[in-house]
């Protein structure tokens, strides 16, 4: 059985422009929440006793919106460089000189427990310690776009953050590293002064996200539940010319009845995304008592269960509506709902299904006194 952790404090840097990546990354959303702060989250969890969070200058606010609801940690202004930055923050924490540190880029918003503990036992017996992962793909070195030879890559290692070391050790590092010097990364400036740093194992997920694609990349790889929810609705015949089912209106000498246009189709769909998310059901969302929904396109009730989703970081898989009812004949009209349904929620035709049935002459919907709908929903969230 393992030691507890030692208590460490953390820098998590989050100054940079992000300009090839089209703009400060660090505010930007990944799956539901800025990438700040899953890292931040991340050390919080671990255990970190203090961390700061090293942002541009003036971003306080940005911070503060990104962080709302966390406590253990504090903003403080970056530098004209990384390396400024970082000893903005080292110089903003307190505690002994033997306090580990871990020092972090907030460009790496994977961070999981276990390569927090890594790194932290590896100071055990060094001046440094950094999650690394061995390169894998053959190396080329290239003169003008062209290949100009292999390069031997047995003892190259991909360097990761975050990298631990004892605050004073970091600090004095610094003070001894030419000014006039750009520094890659924390365990240069420490081999620099003479230190020792060990290599630890690294996570192919810990990513650094540089480049616009890379978004699309990390999301791919954040933990993910399946979910599925149900939803049924029924409305009474009344007097008209057509009814609207699953977006489409269709000639009939009757209508539906409701405070809305009574679509029963996107009722039932509707409460089936709400009820996949646990987020209540449509007449918590759109009360039948407020007259701001007389009438209303249902197709407002069904958009709007997909936005919620989409900004809990979710997506729709596929849904399946069933409509009950002797009359109309919804056959002719199922190829125009199921393109209206992906046209509202864009998915793929294919990831759509209308389909009708009656119950034989039983119960109301038999009688011809009212129709009724079911539907499904898969969803996709990120893992909490």
């Amino acid at each position: 059985m393992s030691s507890p952790l030692p208590a460490f404090a953390a820098v998590v840097v989050a100054a940079g422009s992000g300009s090839r990546a089209g703009g400060p990354k660090q505010w930007r959303r990944l799956g539901t929440k800025p990438v700040l702060r899953w890292s931040v989250e991340a050390l919080l969890a671990a255990g970190a006793g203090e961390v700061v969070v090293v942002v541009p200058a003036g971003a306080g606010d940005e911070a503060a919106t990104a962080l709302a609801g966390l406590s253990g940690w504090r903003a403080v202004a970056g530098g004209a460089s990384r390396a400024v930055s970082v000893q903005n923050g080292l110089a903003a924490l307190g505690g002994p000189g033997d306090r580990p540190v871990l020092v972090h880029d907030a460009a790496r918003p994977l961070l999981s427990q276990a390569v927090i503990a890594r790194c932290l036992r590896g100071l055990e017996d060094a001046d440094g310690a950094l999650p690394a992962l061995p390169v894998a793909d053959s190396l080329r070195r290239a003169e003008g776009g062209v290949g100009a030879g292999a390069v031997d890559r047995d003892g190259l290692w991909r360097a990761q953050t975050p990298q631990a070391f004892r605050l004073q050790t970091l600090t004095e590092a610094y003070r001894a590293w030419p000014a006039e010097e750009p520094a890659t990364d924390e365990a240069t400036v420490v081999q620099h002064a003479g230190g020792r740093v060990r290599l630890v194992d690294g996570d192919p997920r810990l990513m650094k996200l540089t480049w616009p694609e890379d978004f699309a990349m990390a999301e791919a790889l954040i933990p993910r539940q399946i979910r599925t929810g149900s939803g049924f609705d029924v409305h009474r015949w009344g007097p008209g010319a057509a009814v609207w089912l699953c977006g489409v209106e269709i000639p009939h000498d009757q209508t539906l009845v409701g405070h809305s246009d009574a679509d029963a189709g996107l009722h039932a769909l509707t409460d089936a995304i709400l009820g996949a998310m646990g987020d209540g059901d449509i007449g918590d969302h759109f009360p039948p008592t407020d007259p701001q929904w007389k009438g209303a396109s249902s197709d407002r009730f069904l958009i709007h269960a997909v936005e919620r989703l989409h900004a809990r970081g979710g997506r729709l898989v596929n849904v399946d509506v069933t409509l009950i009812c002797e009359r109309p004949k919804v056959k002719p009209h199922r190829q125009a709902m199921r393109e209206r349904l992906a046209e509202l929620l864009a998915l793929p035709l294919d990831a759509v299904s209308v389909k009708a049935t009656t119950t034989e002459g039983l119960g109301f919907t038999g009688r011809g006194e009212g129709l009724a709908a079911q539907a499904v929903a898969t969803i996709e969230l990120p893992a909490s």
